[in-house]
């Protein structure tokens, strides 16, 4: 059982997790970078979708430019299918953030990985007033951000996956 001892521990592997969404292009990618930075010392994050648009929204894009992404031209919308390759990371949770990708079969991917869903609903065309959008994003945004910031505090030093899981349950409303 993978332990997370990695506030201080360099020398324990991090908690991988994969975000999942339908387009890949909002709400994954913003829990990625978050999960990335605000929980940096017990993640490793990436995020993908079933249906990947091949675009990150620019109004993600401005929530992410808040923290301390050394290059977000990392931050790319890929498929979910490129975490089923024999060179992708082992997981250790797949965490869907869309109804619409929770419901959808995943493909297995590689690692002994928990699935779990918190559902965020989708702030990219959710109005046809750019403010009222951005607000969206913004609120999205900040909704994720307190949820990996509790799950973060909530973690000792050393905690198993099933321990993770359950903190993680108990923070989705």
């Amino acid at each position: 059982m993978l332990l997370m001892e990695g506030h201080n521990n360099p020398q324990i592997p991090k908690m991988r997790v994969l975000v999942i969404c339908t387009g890949n292009s909002a709400r994954s990618i913003m829990a990625e970078a978050l999960f990335n930075t605000v929980g940096g010392s017990l993640f490793q994050a990436y995020s993908a979708g079933s249906r990947a648009t091949g675009k990150v929204n620019p109004l993600a894009l401005e929530q992410i430019s808040q923290l301390d992404v050394p290059d977000t031209t990392a931050l790319r919308s890929k498929n979910w299918d490129e975490f089923t390759q024999p060179d992708a990371p082992e997981l250790d949770l797949v965490l869907s953030v869309c109804d619409s990708a929770a419901s959808e079969p995943c493909p297995v991917f590689t690692g002994d990985y928990e699935r779990l869903h918190w559902s965020f609903p989708d702030p990219a065309g959710s109005s046809d007033d750019l403010e009222e959008e951005r607000a969206n994003f913004a609120r999205c945004f900040n909704d994720l951000k307190a949820r990996i910031e509790s799950l973060t505090t909530m973690l000792s030093s050393s905690n198993s996956k099933a321990t993770l899981c359950k903190a993680m349950r108990s923070l989705s409303p």
